[in-house]
């Protein structure tokens, strides 16, 4: 059983800085992606930033040179740096790990800016 925690959202004025964690526990192979999505209302969950297990990285056009994404797989911990935080990043975040087939979700964490 495969187990997604996050923790580190809440609230920043733009400008500010948040860090997302998020830590997998059960049958972990280091050969995986984990990522960050974020999900608005009444939109589709769209992806943030990914890493595969060997460190390649893929961020969404909105947020690269802002965010920063990365893992520690011997902790299998994956986080989000977020710099310079606008409003159009408020959203809840959803941690993600891709495990051959399978995809498991963590249960979100909300991050709000506010102007």
């Amino acid at each position: 059983q495969v187990q997604l925690v996050e923790s580190g959202g809440g609230l920043v004025q733009a400008g500010g800085s948040l860090k997302l964690s998020c830590e997998a526990s059960g049958t972990i192979f280091s050969m995986n992606v984990m990522g960050w999505y974020r999900q608005v209302a009444g939109k589709q969950r769209e992806l943030v930033a990914r890493v595969s297990g060997g460190g390649v990285t893929n961020y969404a056009d909105s947020v690269k040179g802002r965010f920063t994404i990365s893992r520690d797989n011997a902790k299998n911990t994956v986080y989000l740096q977020m710099n310079s935080l606008k409003p159009e990043d408020t959203g809840v975040y959803y941690c993600h790990l891709q495990l051959t087939l399978t995809n498991y979700w963590g249960q979100g964490t909300q991050v709000t800016v506010s102007s």
